[in-house]
Parts: C-alpha cells; structure tokens; sequence
C-alpha cells in the first residue's frame, strides 16, 4: 500500500486572484513570486487548477489521499464557505474547513456560521485569522472565546493562520497561542503556516501545550525550519502535521520534498496521515457516498 497523505492546505487557483487566477494581474505576479520563494522549480505550476479536473489531477499526481480546502474570511480577502462547500461537493478527495470573522460578523451571526459550517456543509474544523482583522488582534482577544467553545462543542479542532504573510508581525508571535492553548486545554489548536519564522517559540508552546498541533506547510523548506523536523523526530511526532499550500507550492513536488527532510520511518506515517486523520475524524477505508456541488446561497448569516 502506498503511503497515505492527507494534505492540510490546499486550494485550486482558479478559486480566487489571489491564488493567481487571472495572468497579467498584480495578483498574479504576486502568487509566482511567492512560488519562487518558497522554491517552486515551476513557479506557475499553478495554472494547471485552473478547472476542478485540472485540480484533481493535481492531487492525483501527488499521490495525496485528502486535500483540505481553507476558505478565508477577513475584511481583505473572503472566499466564503459556500464557495468551499460547492468546491468540495465535485469529490471525496476533498474536505472542506469553514472560516468566519468574528469581528466582522459579531458573536450571533459568528455562531450561526459555525453551526451552518459544520452542520450543514459537513465541514471538518473552523479557521479564524485574528491577525488580518480589523482592528488586529492576538488569538487569545477574549472576542474570540464565542469561536473556541463553539469549536469545543462540536469537538472539532480551531485553526489560526499566520505567518511571514501576516501584515504586523506582532501578531505572528505565538505566546498569545500557549496562553490560549492553557485557557482551554481541550480545544484542538492547528497552526497554519506554522507560526514562522517563530519557530523555536511555536516549537516550545507545543511542548509545553499537547493541544496545539503545527502545519508548517511551504515554510518547512525554509531557512530554520528544520526544528520543526527535529522536534517531531523526538516529542512533537504527534503534533506536526503535512500541508502543501497549494497554489503557492508545487504539489507534487512537495510531498516528494517534504519526505526527504529527514524525518524517522514511524514518524512519517504520522505527520503525513495519522495526525491529520485523527484529528478530523478521517477514514480513508469508509466508503463515501457520491456528493454533488453544492448551489451557492444566501442567507440570513452571510448576506
């Protein structure tokens, strides 16, 4: 049997221009040069999602079992959880995560998402991005508390984006996720983008702190990062989990990346699937029901 993965960060790039969807836009150079960055060989490997065949395809090629698609909802950018619901409604291979903005939204309108998010859409976790509000804020605001005991009752994991791409690195730093990870130590705490560059500091939250889990996703390759490796070679094994950033680094190219970085035999396993499995509640020897695309609507919560 070979290898399963399940990829905790992935979306298509005809999803939205921030994603390169539109050549010879500002966007677009954007999403190529952060491929660049992150070391793409192809940096407009991108181009080949630009149609959900070409996207699947993607993930076929790659060998990836489950690819988790992340909306986003912040006063700057929304790909709302609608738009993910149809996305993931044209394939098994896929799980949708919802997203809301609690500031944006407020407490009733936040809490009827969630409820729609997972009850409805059958959505896997809830990302938030304290971070890219407005005003920004540290993920431990008590604004957020609503979110995290909607999560905890649910029983479903809450995850925090942030990273270099963070627009005041105040609040990229993760003490504000240890002392969040103490006030609720039952709630599932993923870190997208794997708080980079703090990595030594997310490194010791999650030693200190079982409940938070990282996703270093394409900063993985980069400079320092090879803590997170280590870390997972000894205490973290359960904690750290795969993630591509698809469209911002090549697929396939990454998973074949991510298993040459020198991680043990009985942790690979783990990173690239048990965690992730586990955490989501994914069983890749359950048979699933064909789904359809879901039809975009609106409603009281999101008009």
């Amino acid at each position: 049997m070979t290898q399963p993965i399940i990829d905790m960060r992935s979306r298509p790039a005809y999803l939205h221009d921030f994603f390169g969807a539109t050549p010879g836009t500002p966007a677009y150079d954007t999403a190529k040069w952060l491929n660049r960055r992150v070391g793409s060989q192809d940096p407009e490997h991108f181009r080949r999602s630009y149609t959900i065949e070409g996207y699947l395809a993607e993930i076929e090629a790659a060998g990836v079992s489950k690819a988790v698609v992340v909306g986003r909802e912040t006063p700057s950018l929304t790909i709302s959880n609608d738009e993910i619901a149809n996305l993931v409604g044209h394939s098994d291979k896929l799980i949708g995560l919802g997203s809301v903005d609690i500031q944006q939204r407020g407490e009733k309108s936040a809490i009827e998402e969630i409820n729609r998010a997972i009850n409805t859409f059958g959505f896997r976790a809830i990302n938030i991005e304290p971070g890219f509000g407005e005003p920004a804020l540290q993920a431990d605001d008590p604004v957020f508390f609503p979110v995290y005991e909607e999560c905890l009752h649910f029983d479903v994991p809450v995850c925090l984006m942030s990273g270099p791409t963070t627009p005041d690195f105040a609040y990229a730093q993760p003490a504000a996720v240890a002392r969040l990870a103490r006030r609720y130590p039952l709630l599932k705490i993923i870190c997208f983008h794997g708080y980079y560059p703090y990595v030594n500091e997310i490194v010791g939250a999650a030693f200190r702190y079982d409940n938070i889990y990282l996703v270093p996703d394409m900063y993985i390759f980069q400079p320092g990062s090879q803590l997170y490796v280590e870390a997972a070679n000894t205490f973290l094994a359960d904690q750290l989990l795969f993630g591509s950033s698809y469209p911002f680094r090549a697929m396939q190219q990454t998973v074949q990346d991510f298993a040459a970085l020198g991680f043990k035999d009985e942790v690979l396993d783990k990173v690239f699937y048990q965690n992730a499995a586990r955490l989501l509640g994914v069983n890749l020897l359950a048979k699933s029901a064909p789904r359809q695309p879901i039809a975009k609507t609106v409603t009281a919560a999101t008009a």
